[in-house]
């Protein structure tokens, strides 16, 4: 269960670094974590689940649908200049058209002669603002299509203040992008937009962490890290920068891994997949292991 490689750049292709893989002349934007693809850009963020099942099937890569649906997702964002973080026009953003258009360029670099199959769930966020005011308020944009997971949580009250809702064909069969599936994001995916304030944290997750913890663990793991992080005591040493938003986040999100693994590997624990599984009639014991995924952001004011 590569639950820790947040560093492995298509990594079932075993490249280094200085390999990174090309697309219609764009590297390849995210990582890849297992069948899983996790991608951070300025004002958006993602985690899609590839299906694992396609690595049994002739030319199977869920790995790579994941990754090329959500780098391609993250392009069309940027190209669309009434949503870059600078913009000062009223146009709101269309996250789904978006990835619309990313899973159509999908289809296209992975048919022939390429021919890799696979299918995948995703989901992103997109911080914008309100138009139209002296002082523009920012607004979170969240698409979700199958299980992968956005939620957002108040730090200041420490209470979750939106999630998104699991779509499923039936159990343990999400809503998917990619080879015969029927899903498409203009019929399937839906759209949330929401205010939210400064400080609220952001965070885009594959199954692997809300199979395996409840909302509350989610919330207290984030909760801990956050304190943690405050006092500057991290696993015994100093913080380098209590103000380093970036470093925060990411502690946040590699707690947030550990705290699912654990659930994971444990063969005895209670889980929120088993309890699904013991609902459909099924015998089934302890956590879920796969592929855990985790981008955490915070909201900030854009320094002048």
């Amino acid at each position: 269960m590569p639950s820790g490689s947040f560093s492995e750049p298509l990594s079932t292709h075993n490249r280094s670094r200085d390999r990174r893989s090309y697309v219609n002349g764009e590297m390849i934007r995210g990582i890849t974590n297992g069948d899983d693809a996790v991608l951070v850009g300025e004002n958006f963020i993602g985690a899609n689940d590839g299906v694992g099942a396609w690595a049994h099937k002739p030319n199977g890569h869920a790995a790579l649908w994941s990754r090329l649906i959500l780098h391609f997702w993250a392009l069309e964002a940027e190209r669309d200049v009434s949503v870059t973080p600078t913009a000062s026009s009223n146009t709101e953003p269309n996250p789904v058209a978006y990835l619309q258009a990313a899973y159509e360029q999908t289809l296209q670099a992975t048919s022939a002669p390429n021919e890799w199959k696979g299918t995948t769930t995703a989901c992103g966020a997109l911080l914008h603002h309100t138009g139209g005011q002296a002082t523009p308020e920012p607004m979170l944009y969240v698409t979700n299509l199958g299980d992968s997971q956005v939620m957002v949580l108040r730090s200041d009250t420490q209470e979750m203040i939106y999630k998104t809702t699991e779509q499923w064909h039936w159990f343990d069969c999400p809503r998917q992008l990619g080879t015969n599936s029927p899903d498409t994001p203009k019929t399937n995916a839906v759209m949330d937009k929401f205010g939210i304030k400064e400080g609220d944290v952001v965070l885009a997750m594959s199954d692997g962490v809300v199979d395996n913890l409840w909302e509350h663990e989610i919330l207290e793991s984030v909760h801990d890290s956050l304190k943690n992080w405050a006092s500057g005591e991290v696993d015994g040493a100093k913080a380098s920068n209590a103000e380093d938003a970036g470093g925060r986040m990411l502690y946040v999100a590699r707690e947030l891994v550990k705290a699912a693994r654990n659930i994971a590997e444990d063969p005895y624990a209670e889980s929120p997949f088993m309890e699904r599984a013991v609902e459909e009639g099924l015998a089934m014991e302890g956590g879920k292991l796969d592929d855990i995924s985790v981008v955490a952001a915070v909201c900030r004011r854009r320094k002048a």
